[in-house]
């Protein structure tokens, strides 16, 4: 069986904990570092961090937790060839034993509005159930061991690339959404005081006129 398939007995946990670099994006690396911190609380086992984004490696590192590597400044557009030192340190400690379960904590691009915490296994790779009636023996050229060898890993970087681009896509509505609303607060202040100014100034004429009124008056 290939390494990235084999189950063994949980005794170190990784996690890929994947934020932003950048702030004004709302609520969303809240929403990741508490659903990655609270996951952290209820294992019972040691559970080490890969930290992609400035903003999850700060939070992390305030509450002491260990960050096996870190990772910034990968861009609005990275290229897979740019995660791809990710997905090397979590195969190889993997297949070292080292780690012996992997989680992706990343933000899912749900729609425009709406953009979800999400916390995904990808190692060790589960495969999908096979439907009843279809379990057919394929004959592979190469050998079926030599084409997971080489998908397997090709299928966990993948994972993460797609983990990544989610959370610049919730990353950059998330903003969008968040600027919009500055605007709409402003906008909608710069209308209060548009009216408070015009009121405060009537009165002032209001009196100035009384004042007037009220000397002439006494003059006669």
């Amino acid at each position: 069986m290939h390494p990235l398939l084999q189950r063994r007995p949980v005794t170190k946990i990784a996690i890929v904990h994947i934020t932003t670099d950048r702030g004004l994006c709302g609520g969303l690396n809240a929403n990741i570092n508490r659903l990655t911190a609270s996951f952290i609380l209820d294992q019972t086992v040691p559970v080490t961090l890969i930290g992609v984004g400035r903003k999850g490696i700060d939070f992390m590192r305030r509450y002491g937790r260990h960050i096996r590597a870190e990772f910034t400044q990968l861009g609005d557009r990275p290229s897979l060839l740019d995660t791809l030192p990710i997905s090397r340190i979590i195969i190889d400690d993997y297949t070292s034993s080292i780690i012996d379960l992997v989680y992706l904590a990343y933000t899912k691009f749900v729609s425009t509005m709406l953009q979800r915490p999400i916390l995904q296994q990808i190692l060790p790779v589960e495969p999908a159930p096979i439907p009843r009636g279809q379990n057919v023996d394929y004959i592979y050229e190469p050998s079926s061991a030599v084409v997971l060898g080489e998908l397997l890993p090709r299928f966990a970087e993948m994972q993460i690339y797609h983990a990544i681009l989610e959370s610049i896509a919730s990353e950059q509505s998330a903003r969008m959404v968040a600027m919009r609303n500055a605007t709409d607060n402003a906008n909608e202040l710069i209308q209060d005081l548009t009216l408070l100014y015009n009121k405060t100034r009537q009165e002032v004429i209001t009196n100035e006129l009384l004042d007037i009124i009220g000397g002439a008056a006494a003059l006669t």
